[in-house]
């Protein structure tokens, strides 16, 4: 079987977006570890550049998210986590932004992940499906963002 043959192969397992996601993962551990202290680049120059790349409408979701992040939610360090935006107190990612563009999907997503302090009940959102954000959206993220990272 030829290489061209080989990379057209569909694959039950992962989707190509998927495997480019793990591979952007595998990139950010091994910059983590192999630069020295001094040398590290800047998690949040990352993170915005990464933004600056979006198509226009993930770009300015993305944009809006993160100064509510930094606005709401300032002792969170920003970190490129599978190649989006996130969030993280003490190296552990608190919530991140997905673009819509990320895995071919119809809308861009905000996540929530276990050190959210978000619990409310026996049941409560670890997600929800942007599309565009209002004043009111703007304002209940932001309420959001200050109870996961408390």
């Amino acid at each position: 079987m030829s290489e061209t043959q080989k990379s057209d192969e569909k694959y039950d397992g992962f989707t190509a977006e998927e495997r480019d996601a793990m591979k952007e993962r595998a990139k950010e551990l091994k910059s983590s570890t192999r630069r020295p202290r001094a040398a590290k680049a800047d998690p949040e120059t990352e993170v915005l550049a990464k933004i600056a790349e979006m198509p226009d409408e993930d770009r300015v979701l993305a944009e809006r998210i993160h100064a509510i992040a930094k606005e709401s939610a300032p002792d969170l360090t920003p970190k490129l986590w599978y190649g989006m935006p996130a969030y993280a107190k003490a190296g552990k990612v608190v919530f991140f932004f997905q673009s819509a563009a990320k895995f071919k999907a119809r809308y861009a997503t905000l996540g929530f992940n276990d050190p959210a302090n978000l619990d409310e009940g026996t049941m409560w959102p670890t997600a929800f499906a942007l599309t565009k954000l209002t004043a009111s959206d703007e304002a209940l993220i932001g309420e959001l963002f200050k109870r996961a990272a408390s």
